[in-house]
């Protein structure tokens, strides 16, 4: 990578900051829900979109997709995230974003996922070039594999503008300790993590440090793996529901899950628009407080 490259992505990265910072200020009068990035105090709706699986499709089935991407920047939000695990998905996103002229408007996560420094090197531009940006938002150490290469290069690449922000994710209670580890050890800007209704350990001890050492969180597995749905649905919606502007149960989730301070945004995902329509009404409206926290967690057998 030679210098003009180097230099010109700075030049990229710190016009996508300034962009951030002036769309922060442009949306403060706004109602959706927003919560800073510890490190950059740059705001991010409460709400983002997964592609795990959904966006997992070949071209000539992403017309679906396109409209969910379309409603989700619509709508106001802006963190997309994928990952070289979930097979095309970020052929899919970027493919989309180009068609749609959406990137600019939207914050755009994604993981490194192998072992070998080297090797890791090659994925995510490889991973760039799917998702068709000179600098990615965010990029994470997926699942922890090979974290401390990892890190070295994302260290490295943050310095020089390739990438915005670092982190690291997992995505099962078994690994919270080795998550912590690196917390304590490695400077952060993000957390990606399982947090639900019926996945509530990471209340324990990860994410208070996550908030105490100024990280950022983003939940993964909102809906257990769509576990809950199955549990709630013969459940009638609680009647509070509507005291926090919940309309359906999905609603009530992701409110439990963004009303918890440590929290930065949750990415559900789905290849509806409907239920693109239905998550992002969870980032608008009051939020439960503890007392409801409560109430939720008792109406959901929680």
């Amino acid at each position: 990578m030679n210098m003009s490259r180097r230099d010109s992505l700075r030049i990229l990265a710190a016009g996508a900051a300034m962009g951030a910072g002036a769309r922060a200020a442009e949306e403060k009068s706004g109602d959706l829900i927003r919560r800073k990035i510890p490190s950059s105090e740059e705001m991010l709706p409460a709400i983002g979109l997964g592609t795990w699986q959904t966006f997992d499709v070949p071209p000539d089935q992403r017309g679906p997709l396109a409209e969910v991407l379309k409603e989700f920047a619509a709508l106001g939000g802006k963190l997309i995230d994928s990952s070289p695990m979930y097979g095309a998905s970020e052929d899919t996103a970027g493919d989309l974003m180009e068609r749609l002229s959406l990137r600019k408007g939207l914050f755009v996560a994604t993981k490194v996922w192998t072992s070998g420094k080297e090797v890791g090197i090659r994925q995510m531009e490889a991973s760039m070039k799917k998702l068709k940006t000179p600098v990615i938002d965010l990029m994470q150490v997926h699942n922890l594999v090979d974290v401390k290469a990892h890190l070295d290069t994302l260290n490295s690449w943050k310095h020089e503008g390739i990438i915005r922000y670092l982190g690291v994710t997992h995505y099962h209670k078994g690994s919270h300790d080795a998550v912590m580890k690196v917390m304590e050890s490695d400077s952060l800007d993000f957390l990606q993590i399982n947090y639900s209704l019926a996945e509530r350990e990471a209340e324990e001890k990860l994410l208070p440090m996550a908030k105490d050492r100024g990280v950022a969180v983003i939940v993964n597995r909102p809906f257990a793996g769509g576990n809950l749905f199955a549990r709630l649905r013969e459940k009638p919606l609680p009647d509070f529901a509507v005291e926090i502007g919940c309309t359906s149960w999905a609603q009530l989730m992701l409110k439990f899950i963004i009303s918890h301070p440590a929290i930065t945004c949750a990415i559900p995902a789905t290849s509806k628009v409907k239920h693109l329509r239905d998550n992002m009404g969870a980032c608008r409206g009051p939020l439960p407080d503890e007392a409801m926290r409560k109430r939720i967690a008792a109406a959901a057998g929680g």
